[in-house]
């Protein structure tokens, strides 16, 4: 296990520094002068305001010493100045974070409890009405993008019922659930629909066993050996889906938020690629690929725990 560690450590240093430099270089090769946004737009702009206004941000160094000095500056938690609000990049982010965590914790309780509890009443209820309802219900959740199923959502329990605000995140905790509520959903639709067809699948993969069919011949209850026997079997490709599910969901916060009018780091994101702020898109999106690369491994290292046959399928490796 600890050599394990060390490899997934090793990757996951490897390929943050991979999407570190690919974030910074996309970003600088997207369309549009930042120097020009800095100067205040093209009217009556010469060529020597333009220079001081390069130099001025290191804008005339090369890309390499550029990224050099970025990544200095990200490992000391020094993210840059915002060109827009003429803030430092790391407090806009503090401010809007935990409005994205709640969001996606939240949507990660309804998919979770939601999507498993789906999937495991198919998986005992197979081929019965229960179980094509369910399939049918998820197939069409997870046909729905997410914008849709906002735009649904907000005109029906906002507009029409007036059952939930549509726009805002609230404050204190009830406010906050009451407010998150609708954007949670519209953004576990999606992974709901998934989880239920990953369980369902694994469960009824673990049924098939035969230390299960051992169990139903010796007497042993229904209930027990789907506790027992399937569904602990199971657990595996369940929380490795689960984790690479919720890890994702940073990114699915940029259209939610977008059509809630959240002040996360989605609706953050989207205002600084349209006014070419620079600082604030790169912060972001390596945040966004740092908790992604996180979440996987620490899914990556606790699977084997879960599942004693892949800990010795790599034991034997």
């Amino acid at each position: 296990m600890p050599v394990r560690i060390v490899r997934r450590l090793a990757g996951f240093l490897a390929t943050l520094f991979a999407a570190s430099f690919v974030i910074f270089a996309a970003v600088y090769a997207a369309p549009g002068d930042p120097a020009v946004f800095l100067a205040g737009g093209r009217d009556k702009l010469t060529p020597e305001r333009l220079a001081a206004v390069r130099a001025q941000y290191h804008l005339d160094e090369p890309l390499v010493v550029q990224y050099g000095r970025w990544l200095w500056g990200c490992l000391h938690l020094d993210l840059g100045r915002s060109f827009k609000y003429s803030d430092q990049v790391a407090d806009l982010v503090a401010t809007r974070l935990p409005t994205t965590l709640a969001l996606v914790a939240y949507a990660t309780l309804l998919f979770v409890v939601l999507g498993v509890g789906a999937g495991i009443l198919a998986a005992v209820k197979q081929s019965s009405w229960v179980d094509s309802a369910v399939v049918g219900g998820t197939t069409l959740a997870a046909s729905v993008p997410s914008f849709v199923a906002a735009i649904a959502l907000v005109s029906l329990f906002g507009v029409r019922l007036g059952w939930f605000p549509v726009t805002g995140s609230g404050s204190g905790f009830t406010g906050t659930l009451h407010h998150l509520t609708l954007p949670a959903l519209s953004l576990a639709l999606g992974a709901l629909a998934l989880i239920s067809r990953v369980t369902r699948q694994a469960m009824a993969d673990a049924a098939a066993s035969d230390h299960v069919e051992a169990a139903r011949a010796s007497g042993i209850p229904e209930r027990d050996i789907i506790r027992r026997h399937v569904l602990r079997n199971a657990l595996g490709p369940i929380i490795t889906m689960c984790g690479l599910v919720m890890a994702g969901m940073l990114v699915g916060t940029v259209v939610v938020e977008t059509a809630f009018g959240m002040s996360g780091i989605g609706s953050l994101l989207v205002g600084a690629i349209n006014t070419h702020d620079f600082p604030v898109a790169q912060a972001v999106l390596l945040l966004m690929v740092t908790g992604y690369i996180v979440v996987t491994t620490v899914v990556d290292l606790v699977h084997p725990l879960l599942d004693p046959r892949v800990r010795e399928e790599a034991r034997t490796a």
